[in-house]
Formats: C-alpha cells, structure tokens, sequence
C-alpha cells in the first residue's frame, strides 16, 4: 500500500487481494443487482460473508491459492447511501476513434482466481447461490493460463507488470483519497480475436505491432520500435516524467468449436484515468490515426469499469442491510442453514462467526 499518514495508532484498511500473484485460472463474473430493496439487501448481505465463503471453499487445499475480488459499479454505488463517493469512480466511458470501445453494465465484478479450475468453479457456485435471485447475468468468462503466460495472440502477457512496492503504489489508492485508502480501481473489457487474420500476418510484423519478439519475450530498443506499437501506446508518464503503471491480471479465454478465440482484460490502478488514458492512446491514437494495430484483429465486446473498496469497507456494507430482508436466501431461508451447495452445506453465516471468536 502507498505510505500514508493515518490519525494516532489508526491501523490502514485490509485491502483486497490485488496484489496477490497471477493464477493458472480464473472466473470473471459481472452482474447487476436488481433495483428491489430485498435484492440490494441480499447484494449488502453477500459483502459482508464474502471473505467467510472464500475461506470455506479454500480450505480444502490452501495451496490453489483461491481469491476472490469484488468490484462496485457507479450505478450500484449510488444505491448503498455512502457518506463519501470514490473520487474516480463513473460509468465506463466508451470510446469512439478508430475503432470503438462499448461501455457495457455492470453493477458487481467478481474476479475469481486460483491455482486450480475446479476451486474457481466451486466458488463461482456458491458466490452465485449466494446472490441469489438478486441479481442479473451480465457476462461469465472462464480464463486459464496458457503455456508461459501467453495470449492466444502468442506473446507474454503482463511482463511490464509492477512489482514490490511499486505494485502497491501503481494499484491502491493512498492519502489523495482517504476515505477509500487501500482500494482501487478496475476496467474489463473482453477482447475476441480473428485468428485467421492474425495467423495471416508474418511474425516480424507481429513483433513490431506489439513491440517485442515473439519466442523470447525480449523487449525492442526504443529506437527501433514503431510508433504504433502496443507496448508505446500503453505506456504513459505524469507532468514530471514519471511512467504510470497499472496491473494487467488478463487471461486467454475461447471456443475452438466455436471459433472463438479471446482475451480477457483486467487491469487495476490507483486512478482510473491511467487506464482511459491508455485507452484512448489504443482507440483514437498518439497522435490521433496512430492507433494500436493490434485492433485490427482485436474486438472489444464489453467494457465496465468498477471501484475495489478496501476488504474493511467491503465487509461493513452489510450493516445497513435491512433486517427484515438481509436474513433471507432467494428461497426465504436462513442462510446460516441453507447455504449448502454442489459440495455440501458451508453454514457461512456461522463460519464467519467463528472466525471472529478465533
């Protein structure tokens, strides 16, 4: 996290995993919350359990590394009845230049991840049971890893990623907003791509299209690397030369009996003008027509944008769950007795309990 200054012995927000290393697989779920007080209730009602259900499913083995973040889209935000607003949160801007990037709904973003499928899939079922009938299906994607963290473009994705304290001060929000210190921000977008265009192209302009060799992942001099590149669009600096950087957690996704072939982005950053800015470098060029090849072969679907409160303030959203509606599942159960899934009951109300009296 960015070094902040908190008042006497106050103690920073827990983040969200953010941070955590990049996994074998991965779920992207978005969704949106119906506009029912019951259906807010049980959204508010879900955040406050979220880390229960994590432990309960990723326990069986700690070593698949099962997380899970919650992202809140602005229209969502506005319902919740918070004092303070997140200074860079909005509905995701569509871009329209050379190509055009869609701005797609989206109340709730979860982005699973594990070392293995099947602890994605499982937490997938029991996140979604959990939500019940409160929500609405916008997209689910499943991701996974792909041989040496390549696309299905076959470059290395995320190379340039921060790491270390750099990580932390590209990804979470520090003292310029302090009511959401330890959050972030993240866009999506789903990405499919003609391959048979792309396989039609020779790999030496592959390479300068993106900007590195293919085989070994190194990196072209600066000076020998085309205008258009992806990796020069994408690269941006402040007023006084420093580069901004953001977490790119992208995963190949697809169909080959579907001829669908596709990558998933995601990426997070302290402010989410880092990532428009790449955007618009990408869409409508630097300077405007230098646009990002790569887009002529890669199509966006979607596109969201969403706010990662701290796991502090995620959990507290429950306490202005209404009573009367909070304690009750899509069937009107008791969720402490009537959360068993596919794998048996996980009582994660009770869960939680036990965890605080640890």
């Amino acid at each position: 996290m960015p070094p902040v200054n908190l008042p006497g012995n106050a103690l920073p927000p827990e983040s969200q995993p953010v941070e955590k290393p990049l996994t074998r697989a991965a779920i992207f779920i978005v969704v949106n919350v119906k506009p029912d007080d019951r259906s807010l209730a049980q959204f508010r009602e879900f955040c406050g359990n979220l880390a229960s259900l994590i432990r309960a499913v990723g326990f069986r083995n700690p070593d698949a590394r099962l997380t899970c973040i919650a992202g809140i889209g602005s229209a969502l935000w506005d319902r919740l009845d918070q004092p303070e607003r997140p200074a860079g949160l909005h509905p995701m801007r569509a871009i329209s230049g050379v190509y055009d990037a869609p701005s797609t709904p989206g109340d709730l973003l979860l982005h699973i991840r594990a070392e293995r499928p099947d602890f994605c899939f499982e937490f997938a079922t029991e996140a979604m049971r959990a939500l019940g009938d409160s929500v609405v299906l916008e997209d689910e994607t499943q991701g996974f890893k792909f041989f040496d963290n390549r696309d299905l473009l076959g470059f290395v994705d995320g190379t340039e990623n921060p790491e270390g304290q750099a990580l932390g001060n590209s990804v979470l929000i520090g003292a310029e907003d302090p009511a959401f210190i330890g959050g972030s921000y993240v866009i999506t977008q789903k990405y499919m791509h003609d391959m048979a265009k792309w396989n039609a192209i020779p790999v030496e302009q592959q390479e300068r299209i993106i900007g590195r060799h293919k085989l070994s992942d190194i990196e072209y001099p600066d000076d020998q690397k085309a205008p258009y590149a992806h990796n020069v669009l994408t690269s941006i600096d402040d007023a006084e030369g420093q580069q901004l950087q953001i977490l790119r957690d992208n995963m190949p996704f697809g169909s080959p009996a579907r001829s669908e072939f596709g990558t998933y982005f995601i990426g997070y950053a302290r402010d989410p003008a880092r990532i428009e800015r790449m955007l618009d470098n990408m869409f409508i060029g630097d300077p405007p027509g230098n646009y990002d090849r790569i887009l002529d072969v890669s199509t966006p679907v979607t596109g969201s944008l969403f706010f990662v409160p701290s796991a502090t303030l995620l959990e507290s959203l429950a306490d202005a769950a209404t009573p009367a509606d909070a304690g009750k599942t899509e069937g009107g159960g008791d969720p402490q007795t009537d959360a068993g899934g596919a794998s048996g009951s996980l009582h994660i109300g009770s869960l939680k309990q036990e965890n605080q009296d640890e």
